[in-house]
């Protein structure tokens, strides 16, 4: 599903003619099959926002290669990720990413606007994404008429109208009390064992990565281990 070959990334600080390099991420290789749960963790700075960052195409990586679904990306054009973000990746933000000015229905009806998909068709889609995500009721209510575990299930929500194969995680908990915390973990685990759903989560709190099939904690820029998870 995603392969990851000799990842390298650097950024550079100073001066034009002082220029100093930052080594972020050094010669990641990581293979992430169809269907599992993956947990990214590590300590601030250790590299797996950028990584989460490479695998969006947010950014390019200063060499290496990125498959998704058996195409290279590592070279698209912003408008060619525009297209394969639509189509392939759903994402959750901890800071959930909510437009304030629309209200919950027209935030997860955007990315199917987005995608020209017709009026009838996309009310449909999202009436049925509600009920799946048990938020029947707020269609009409705004992000801060909600609390925190409904505006993370607005954003799961939207993330989950365009049906995609995989959904990037960034510390999706982050913002959550345990038991918000909770719900929204074993709604990830329901979505990937009924629907086959591969999940990346970034994250650096361990009850969080506790969930996924697979572990790979980075330090310094590097894969320092990869651990196999009992659930």
């Amino acid at each position: 599903m995603i392969e990851v070959n000799h990842l390298y990334h650097s950024f550079y600080v100073g001066k034009k003619n002082r220029r100093q390099e930052v080594s972020v991420l050094k010669n990641i290789n990581l293979n992430i099959e169809a269907g599992e749960i993956v947990s990214i963790v590590g300590r601030s700075g250790s590299g797996k926002s950028t990584l989460l960052n490479l695998l969006s195409g947010y950014i390019k990586p200063s060499s290496g290669e990125v498959r998704i679904q058996g195409e290279n990306v590592t070279n698209f054009t912003e408008s060619q990720w525009a297209g394969f973000r639509a189509d392939h990746l759903g994402f959750i933000f901890q800071s959930f990413q909510l437009i304030p000015s629309m209200t919950s229905f027209q935030n997860v009806e955007l990315p199917l606007v987005m995608q020209g998909v017709p009026d009838k068709q996309r009310k449909q889609k999202v009436a049925e994404i509600f009920k799946r995500v048990e938020l029947e009721g707020l269609e009409g209510h705004y992000p801060s008429e909600l609390s925190g575990g409904q505006q993370q299930r607005v954003s799961v929500a939207r993330a989950l109208v365009v049906n995609p194969p995989i959904i990037l995680a960034d510390e999706p908990t982050g913002s959550l009390d345990n038991e918000t915390e909770a719900e929204l973990l074993a709604f990830i685990q329901q979505l990937n064992k009924e629907e086959g759903i591969t999940f990346v989560i970034i994250t650096h709190d361990e009850e969080v990565a506790s969930i996924a099939d697979r572990t790979v904690r980075l330090e310094g820029g590097s894969i320092l281990e990869e651990e196999e998870m009992s659930r």
